[in-house]
């Protein structure tokens, strides 16, 4: 599996994990990237955990399992780290990103001890200042795209826009807020770095 990117994403019905997972597959695959983007569900029903994947890679995938040692975990409810080890097969050279207006170093301590960088976001605010309501799939993806760095910034936010454009072909109104939360996020976690 080398050259192969593996992220694990945990959110809770109707906060647009898997839309995101399966978004970031889009545009990997539309530059050129094999990729796979897909949910596991328990009960299906709002508000309930789900687990959504995305592998990535410059070669062909002969794969086709969940993700258990992933590079990166996107974690899109912090409310899921009291009661998931979200950290579980994480690789500590990757890194883990949570939605959450706490710091790095109070939301270390839920980690269970995992070394590896972790990377705060908070998709609430961004998404409330950007869309006037409270979508975190959007923030949380141009983070992944950020910490990451599956692609450039500006390669991802064409191809998001093409992505957006036919996602919400009967909704025009919404595209330009969801690209300034993809923005807005992106560039908060460039920030986080320096």
């Amino acid at each position: 599996m080398k050259n192969t990117l593996e992220i694990r994403w945990h959110g809770r019905g109707g906060q647009g994990a898997k839309t995101a997972a399966l978004l970031l597959a889009d545009v990997c695959f539309k530059n050129g990237k094999h990729v796979q983007g897909f949910p596991e569900y328990g009960p299906e029903r709002m508000g309930a955990p789900i687990t959504a994947y995305d592998r990535i890679s410059d070669h062909e995938l002969r794969v086709h399992s969940n993700i258990y040692d992933p590079d990166f975990v996107v974690v899109v409810d912090e409310t899921l780290l009291e009661s998931i080890d979200v950290t579980a097969g994480l690789n500590p050279k990757g890194a883990i990103i949570v939605n959450t207006t706490r710091s790095k170093d109070e939301v270390a301590k839920e980690l269970k001890g995992y070394s590896g960088k972790i990377y705060t976001l908070d998709a609430r605010k961004i998404s409330e200042e950007a869309l006037g309501k409270y979508f975190p799939n959007s923030p949380m993806l141009a983070a992944v795209v950020a910490v990451t760095k599956v692609m450039d910034r500006e390669t991802f936010l064409v191809q998001m826009r093409d992505s957006y454009k036919a996602k919400f072909a009967k909704k025009p109104e919404v595209i330009d807020g969801n690209m300034k939360a993809l923005e807005m996020a992106y560039d908060a976690i460039m920030a986080h770095e320096m």
